[in-house]
């Protein structure tokens, strides 16, 4: 059994997949490397299966017909060996010191029985063109070099926990019954949120294990392209809105962490729809914003009534400009796409 399995969904990955593939293998023989060949059409299967050959007591490749990101993660959870479960994605990169730091606390939490059952840790959006990287850190939001609980748990209004963030204790994964939906975008937003009220014991570890490359122009994080799929958006922020009506939450710091995100999501969605500016997208705006407000009235309030849920609802012509000069000043101080 492997101390953590680190999953690379691939898709036409030829171009740059080798260099995620080489920042796992850092990790040496505590880390399983499952390459996913998510249907690829050029070599990344071949590329794949030379690390294979060269890495078998690490590396298992899966092939599969194309089913999006999402079932690639879901392939990755099936046949993960590792105690705990990081995703990878193909043209991002694991830091070597921050890796042996991270395996080196698994190592102690396995040996010690300390039941953990998140890891989190910093990460950088490494963007093309940007000479200082922006690193996102939450030492404001939870304590250090311990194991806490959801009630020393405290997000500040810029702080989200991201795929890249989070290290899963494997088993939680699979007991939350998480099933992420094929040939989606974005679902990597359900991956993190879905089992948060799975999620008993946290530890915080101040590095920075995972570089997020950003501004490649075929990206789906790229604005213009999330534009053109904001159905995708919106099918990824219905889900959430029923994976937290369904969920088991025993504790208000993860309900009020859940809400967090959510919140996040419908400004995401609900920019998107700004953006596009067409009648029909603004009217999909607020047909989304009223779904959540008859499936869960509470969950509404609450979002609604949040700065960000003011500024993306601001009324007219005038209030739409507004609201997107806010997001270009977020954007701008946080530098993400």
């Amino acid at each position: 059994m492997k101390l953590l399995t680190v999953t690379i969904p691939c898709y036409n990955s030829q171009e740059y997949m080798e260099k995620s593939i080489r920042s796992a293998l850092t990790g040496g023989d505590r880390v399983e490397i499952i390459i996913v060949d998510d249907g690829s059409k050029d070599n990344t299967l071949e590329i794949a299966q030379k690390y294979q050959a060269k890495f078998p007591d690490i590396i298992k490749v899966v092939h599969q017909e194309n089913g999006g990101h999402g079932e690639a993660v879901n392939t990755g959870i099936r046949n993960a060996t590792g105690l705990y479960f990081k995703v990878l994605d193909s043209d991002d990169c694991l830091g070597k010191k921050a890796l042996a730091q991270v395996l080196d606390l698994l190592e102690d939490m396995v040996s010690k029985d300390a039941g953990l059952d998140m890891l989190v840790t910093n990460f950088m959006y490494d963007k093309q063109g940007v000479k200082h990287k922006k690193i996102m850190k939450y030492k404001n939001a939870m304590p250090t070099g311990r194991i806490f609980g959801w009630d020393e748990l405290k997000f500040g209004k810029t702080q989200y926990l991201l795929m890249h963030s989070v290290i899963y204790r494997t088993k939680v994964l699979r007991e939350c019954g998480m099933i992420l939906p094929k040939h989606t975008f974005y679902v990597d937003n359900i991956y993190v949120f879905h089992p948060l009220p799975y999620v008993k014991n946290i530890y915080y570890l101040n590095v920075c294990l995972y570089k997020y490359y950003i501004g490649r122009d075929d990206q789906s994080v790229q604005e213009e392209i999330m534009i053109k799929r904001i159905d995708q958006q919106y099918r990824v922020t219905k889900l959430m809105l029923e994976a937290y009506n369904n969920a088991p939450i025993d504790n208000p710091n993860v309900d009020a962490a859940m809400i967090h995100y959510f919140d996040m999501m419908m400004c995401v969605s609900s920019i998107l729809s700004i953006r596009e500016g067409s009648q029909e997208r603004l009217k999909d705006k607020q047909e989304l914003w009223n779904m959540v407000k008859q499936s869960n009235p509470e969950l509404y309030r609450k979002v609604r009534k949040s700065i960000l849920g003011r500024v993306m609802n601001l009324p007219g012509k005038i209030g739409r400009q507004l609201s997107v000069a806010g997001y270009k000043i977020t954007q701008k101080i946080f530098g993400f796409n």
